[in-house]
């Protein structure tokens, strides 16, 4: 059977090709960068607010010790160690953007 798409020039076509190509991989990888903010609240709340009040996300921003958005993923995953859970760094990174999105509020 004959194909009835249109033949492209073969420079044309590779061009085309990678340029798909690069845009697949490029939202691949934006997607699995992104943070849940909404699996991040949920593990917050079912998982840290039984020791962890909200209050304390809320106290005077001189005296906290997170000021930029790495800081804040740290100390999530420090205190994940502190209290035994083992968070997956995507769940640790979910319940960051979750803190930063409700209480923090740092440039990313």
């Amino acid at each position: 059977m004959k194909s009835i798409a249109p033949k492209l020039p073969r420079p044309v076509a590779a061009h085309t090709r990678a340029a798909v190509t690069g845009l697949l991989l490029a939202a691949l990888a934006t997607s699995a960068q992104a943070q849940d903010a909404g699996r991040g609240k949920e593990l917050y709340q079912t998982h840290c607010l039984g020791c962890h009040y909200e209050r304390i996300h809320k106290r005077d921003p001189a005296r906290s010790l997170v000021r930029t958005l790495p800081q804040l993923r740290v100390e999530v995953a420090r205190r994940a160690e502190q209290a035994g859970r083992r968070f997956s760094t995507d769940e640790q990174d979910d319940i960051a953007e979750y803190l930063n999105q409700s209480h923090y509020r740092l440039a990313k």
